[in-house]
């Protein structure tokens, strides 16, 4: 079977020019930290066990530089998923209810503890906040799902269904903020704006695994994704069982947003943004799939940088500047879908 990936020469520059410049950020955000380190000192850092450095480098900064790399990738990947299946450039997976369930349990678990990190229940929460936002991010998916379920799948009632369901958990977050104690959802807040800060290898690992595991399987259901660009009646025509193979492809998406957030808390933006650009960049009929999750790194990552340079010594959550550049293009989405009537 062949995998729907970046065949053409344009795709393929795309792809792997992202691919060069994401290895040029990283190496960029593993420079800065209490001991500056200039890039050859990094790269040799990097290769060589016996450099000084190596320590620093290698468990303290490339763990914070891969996470960002690999959420960046795991959410444009579930955007782009997301994006086909509603047929629709503003959708994202947090319409799929993903990012608002995984914020509502975790400031749940902050404000119930009485100390997000003091303490003995403090403790144990700090280490439960992946598995809380993962466990919130998958039930809030199911909520939406259901939800929308009709007979079938229908992407613009996943869309509206979606925004209803974020609004009400959107609203339950900001009353768990208001009566949980002003130090606790101070530090939740940090966590629901998106933060790198910390990060180690113990965060690197699940979504590696689930990259690793969701991306073939994407590339294997590309062709249904082409498919369901067209009507419902058409898809059918052209053999694609269109519930269960919308059904797959959520789920998928979910997985991967969910882990995405589990592990960087909801980081805005990048799951919508990344794959319209690389759809503009390729010129293709629908998201692609590789180089919206390339580009998804390359956004996080470049996120990232400014946030720890442009107010330096103060370091801004990487959310904090996905929403600052996403917002802009957002606008800009609507105003054109607008002018076409759409």
């Amino acid at each position: 079977m062949r995998l729907y990936g970046p065949s053409r020469p344009r795709a393929v520059a795309v792809t792997l020019t992202g691919l060069a410049l994401l290895v040029l950020l990283m190496a960029m955000n593993m420079r800065i930290g209490d001991i500056p380190m200039s890039l050859a000192e990094v790269l040799r850092a990097t290769v060589d066990a016996g450099d000084p450095g190596h320590f620093v480098v290698m468990d303290l900064r490339l763990p914070r530089a891969l996470t960002g790399a690999l959420v960046g990738a795991a959410l444009a990947l579930a955007g782009a998923i997301t994006q086909a299946i509603a047929r629709n450039p503003l959708a994202s997976p947090e319409i799929l209810g993903v990012t608002t369930g995984a914020s509502v349990t975790v400031v749940a678990g902050v404000v119930a503890s009485g100390s997000a990190y003091g303490g003995a229940s403090g403790l144990l929460l700090s280490l439960g906040i992946p598995a809380l936002a993962l466990a919130g991010g998958l039930a809030g998916a199911v909520t939406v799902y259901a939800l929308a379920w009709r007979q079938g799948l229908d992407g613009y009632r996943l869309v509206l269904v979606g925004i209803g369901v974020a609004a009400v958990f959107t609203n339950i977050k900001y009353w768990l903020l208001t009566v949980g104690d002003v130090n606790d959802t101070t530090r939740a807040m940090v966590w629901i704006s998106g933060s790198l800060n910390g990060r180690g290898w113990e965060h690197v690992a699940p979504v590696a695994l689930a990259l690793s595991a969701l991306i073939p399987l994407t590339l294997l259901g590309a062709r249904t994704l082409d498919a369901l660009r067209f009507s419902d009646d058409t898809v059918v025509s052209l053999g694609v069982r269109v519930n269960r193979a919308r059904g797959l492809l959520v789920l998928a998406a979910v997985l991967l947003a969910a882990t995405a957030t589990a592990s960087a808390g909801p980081i805005a933006f990048v799951a919508l943004a990344s794959p319209q650009i690389a759809l503009r960049l390729i010129g293709s009929g629908r998201p692609p799939l590789l180089a919206s999750a390339v580009l998804g790194a390359v956004l996080t990552a470049a996120a990232d940088l400014i946030a720890r340079t442009a107010f330096s010594p103060v370091e801004l959550p990487v959310g904090v500047v996905t929403a600052v550049l996403g917002a802009p293009y957002l606008i800009y989405l609507l105003v054109r879908l607008r002018g076409k009537g759409r």
